[in-house]
């Protein structure tokens, strides 16, 4: 039977290649396409930036790769138990929107939306998100959960700290989640998150969380209070950032952990992550809550994702939502 996304097949057996090469014979065989029709598909990876080198009796060795966004690149870099769409576009308003204009229109989920710029980029409280062409990551993904909505309150905290996870391993540093959505590298923010949903009385319908990830500094470097606030992962890594695999690694880790939450199974998981990777733990903080300023001692969440609050008196509260400032020392 001929496969219907031959370009994906001979991409994904290049790159499991590595220096290797891949026989233009074999290629043909599994896809069930002559070896012209492999040529062509070649030439066509060709036009989005792949190069290779072909040697007769040993086929095509894959030499090069875009270092711009590519879906192609991404999906291929996926297993089979990370099913979706993925969508790249240059520029967007907000990837948040457009994942949920597409879902509102019927689209498949789960439904990954990554840009190279946002026009009209956004954090909590309708705060502005710099999102400008310089190589960083802006994705959203969109499901459908179907779950009850006063489950909703943990899937950012539940997001960041995989993040948080994935990055000590992928970057090899010590990131931290600053309640409830903010990742901070040495106190310094390297991204966020944004969750937006449609509701219905009994159900979360539509579902899209958004990450604004730094992957590179500005290229004349932070400028004025952004210089003490802000990092890019790739100035902290161990090892310089390829865009197209660090963005499958965060695919594949957050549609995991959107599946784990809706099963249900992330509440014992969450407790030690958020352990792991608080940013407050012990901190002195001020929580803006409704126009209010509440200070005391975070102690962690609760397994609804509240922030706990010891005050100066000893009484404990529990805040689903508010601006964290943490307390000089």
């Amino acid at each position: 039977m001929k496969i219907t996304r031959p370009d994906l097949v001979i991409l994904r057996a290049l790159l499991d290649a590595g220096d290797g090469f891949v026989s233009g014979n074999d290629l043909a065989q599994e896809i069930g396409v002559s070896r012209v029709a492999v040529w062509q598909h070649m030439e066509k990876l060709r036009d989005q930036g792949f190069t290779f080198e072909a040697v007769r009796s040993r086929g095509y060795q894959l030499t090069a790769k875009p270092s711009t966004l590519n879906a192609l690149l991404i999906e291929a870099r996926l297993t089979a138990a990370t099913p979706c769409s993925i969508v790249t576009l240059d520029t967007v308003d907000s990837t948040n929107d457009e994942a949920m204009r597409r879902v509102g229109q019927g689209a498949a989920t789960p439904l990954v939306v990554i840009a190279g710029e946002q026009t009209k980029g956004r954090g909590r409280l309708g705060r502005q998100w710099l999102s400008s062409p310089n190589g960083n990551l802006y994705i959203t993904f969109a499901t459908r959960p179907e779950v009850a909505p006063e489950r909703l309150a943990t899937i950012t905290p539940w997001i960041g700290v995989n993040l948080c996870s994935l990055f000590a391993s992928y970057c090899r540093i010590d990131p931290q989640i600053k309640w409830p959505n903010d990742i901070l590298v040495d106190g310094r923010k390297a991204g966020g998150i944004l969750t937006e949903a449609r509701i219905d009385a009994d159900r979360i319908r539509d579902l899209v969380i958004g990450c604004g990830l730094n992957l590179r500094a500005p290229a004349g470097g932070w400028t004025g209070e952004l210089a003490a606030r802000a990092v890019a992962l790739g100035e902290v890594a161990a090892s310089p950032i390829d865009i197209n695999h660090f963005a499958s690694a965060v695919i594949s880790r957050v549609l995991t952990a959107c599946q784990v939450f809706q099963d249900n199974l992330h509440t014992t998981e969450l407790a030690k992550l958020w352990q792991r990777f608080d940013a407050l733990r012990d901190r002195d903080i001020t929580l803006l809550h409704r126009r209010e300023e509440v200070t005391g001692r975070a102690v962690g969440i609760d397994p609804d994702g509240s922030l706990i609050l010891r005050r100066p008196d000893g009484t404990r509260g529990r805040f689903r939502a508010g601006a964290v400032t943490i307390s000089k020392r």
